[in-house]
């Protein structure tokens, strides 16, 4: 699954925002949800099948955490996508001032 399309869904969103803080059990992270243990476990394989958590065993326990590297991933992307439309938006802004001036 895409990032993008992972990150569309608002429990997922919730999920890693609860990740950000620290990691967690998927028990833990299905009791802050009103939806069933199933919904839980679909939301965090999205996630995993994302890149965007890891999971680890310990004993009988799931431990989820964020993967950084993916994240920095998609923070890269968006930066680059910020550069190119903040020349293109001066470049507008530029010429739009000229032919205010131009009118006046």
């Amino acid at each position: 699954m895409d990032p993008f399309t992972a990150l569309s869904d608002p429990n997922r969103r919730r999920m890693l925002e609860m990740l950000a803080r620290r990691e967690m059990t998927a028990g833990a992270i299905g009791a802050a949800f009103r939806i069933s243990a199933p919904a839980v476990s679909q939301h965090l394989k999205a996630l995993r099948v994302a890149g965007l958590v890891r999971v680890r065993t310990e004993a009988q326990w799931r431990i989820y955490s964020l993967n950084p590297e993916k994240l920095e991933a998609m923070e890269d992307w968006a930066a680059r996508l910020r550069r190119f439309w903040k020349a293109r938006l001066e470049a507008l802004e530029n010429e739009l001032s000229k032919t205010e001036q131009d009118d006046d």
